[in-house]
């Protein structure tokens, strides 16, 4: 079975072009149930460089399924099985303001647009640099 990633390794996010957020924006819990924004934004933001994109995608996954830690391997599989979408489209790079930057290990922090560091990785010739996703079309 063919293996897909969404993983990028010295590589910046940029928010982007139609965000409406001029800063990093913290998402908004709807009711008793995360968001994937928030899981996303909690899981990201409180271990910076420690997980992948991939590691972050299955586990919000994994928690909007319910899915008990013995499930995690052939869940994991099959979840990578089939292309997913990638951090350019997600609510954090697209709505809420935030940078996502995936280093040389492919480990992945956010950076709020306002930063002196977004700003500061956008113009790192090292890094390839790429778009998020626009929600709307031009």
């Amino acid at each position: 079975m063919k293996v897909h990633t969404t993983n990028y390794e010295n590589t910046f996010i940029e928010v982007a072009e139609d965000c409406p957020a001029v800063s990093g924006e913290i998402p908004k819990q709807k009711g008793e149930a995360k968001t994937i924004a928030g899981i996303t934004f909690e899981m990201i933001s409180k271990h910076p460089y420690e997980y992948s994109s991939d590691d972050v995608l299955f586990q919000v996954f994994a928690d909007k399924n319910d899915l008990t830690e013995s499930e995690y391997e052939e869940a994991r599989e099959k979840f990578f099985s089939k292309g997913q979408a990638c951090l350019r489209a997600s609510p954090l790079t697209k709505r809420y303001g935030w940078g996502v930057h995936h280093n040389e290990n492919g480990k992945i922090a956010l950076l709020g647009r306002e930063t002196e560091a977004y700003q500061k990785l956008l113009k790192d010739k090292k890094l390839k640099i790429v778009k998020a996703m626009r929600s709307s079309r031009k």
